[in-house]
């Protein structure tokens, strides 16, 4: 039998992983913590029982996923004041789909097994056309059995589904995909304007290359929204930044650099600082390479 969910966030990748739970005939209560979003209608429309609170959202969820922003905010849903730890069954299984870093999953999982409850951290890839779609990759740290359970319900979202090992190890993988994404962003943006000083269109370069040895999930998705300056965020720019945090405080503990990191945070910083930079898709990377910004 299928559990009562709880679905905690619903922002650009909350929202759609959300609706594809409720078409596989599942039952959700669902909270954002601003009312009134684009997500929250959406979320709505798609029959989900959005309430008001987090009491109300988890009081009788067997199963609670959770996806929101920065470390600060899992721990505020998860363990402030009004947060889950207060309402929630014994016994009861969530699931944090956010990305915030090993240290602080594991932080996590150790304060709420105080009370009782089961933790594990499962952050997503796909961007917002992956949780549409329903094919992200989900990247699992925590017991296999609460894997196990949780099984029907990352299908209904995901396509790769993966236990990575205990909990903070599907952060840990996570993390060396976001090293992965940053690094395609800046070469995705330089072959573009490569291209374009060549005098060759952007949009034949990337049709071409998408079919050879240097095809990527960036190139054959963010590329077409670069060169149609369509900067509409699938995943944000602060966000990376956020994440790209993570990873350079596990490099600089171990004593260690990562070049390719270090430039993409850079140039992602630059735009950053520009007018609505911060709030635009990781593509908007190619902002640092145009000279009339």
């Amino acid at each position: 039998m299928a559990h009562q969910l709880a679905f905690l966030g619903l922002g650009v990748m909350g929202a759609p992983m959300t609706v594809n739970l409720v078409r596989h005939g599942f039952s959700v209560n669902a909270w954002n913590r601003t009312p009134n979003t684009i997500g929250v209608e959406i979320v709505k429309q798609s029959g989900a029982n959005v309430v008001d609170s987090i009491q109300e959202a988890v009081a009788t969820a067997e199963i609670i996923f959770t996806c929101v922003g920065d470390v600060a905010d899992v721990e505020e849903v998860l363990l402030g004041d009004n947060g889950v730890i207060h309402f929630a069954q014994v016994g009861t299984l969530i699931v944090d789909l956010s990305t915030i870093g090993s240290q602080a999953a594991k932080k996590i999982a150790s304060e709420l097994e105080k009370y009782d409850l089961r933790f594990l951290d499962a952050p997503v890839s796909g961007g917002d056309i992956g949780a549409q779609k329903g094919t992200l990759t989900i990247m699992v740290g925590g017991e296999e059995q609460d894997f196990i359970e949780c099984q029907p319900y990352f299908a209904a979202i995901g396509k790769t589904i993966r236990l990575c090992g205990a909990v903070g190890s599907g952060q840990a993988v996570k993390l060396c995909n976001q090293v992965l994404g940053a690094v395609h962003m800046v070469a995705l943006c330089e072959a573009i304007y490569m291209a374009k000083i060549q005098g060759i269109d952007p949009s034949l370069m990337i049709e071409v290359c998408q079919t050879g040895a240097a095809g990527s999930w960036a190139l054959s998705n963010l590329g077409p929204k670069i060169v149609a300056s369509d900067l509409e965020p699938g995943f944000m720019i602060k966000h990376i930044l956020k994440d790209l945090r993570f990873v350079q405080e596990i490099v600089a503990a171990s004593e260690e650099n990562l070049l390719g990191v270090e430039l993409a945070d850079r140039l992602f910083k630059i735009v950053a600082e520009l007018d609505q930079g911060a709030q635009q898709g990781t593509q908007a990377m190619i902002r640092a390479y145009l000279k009339d910004e």
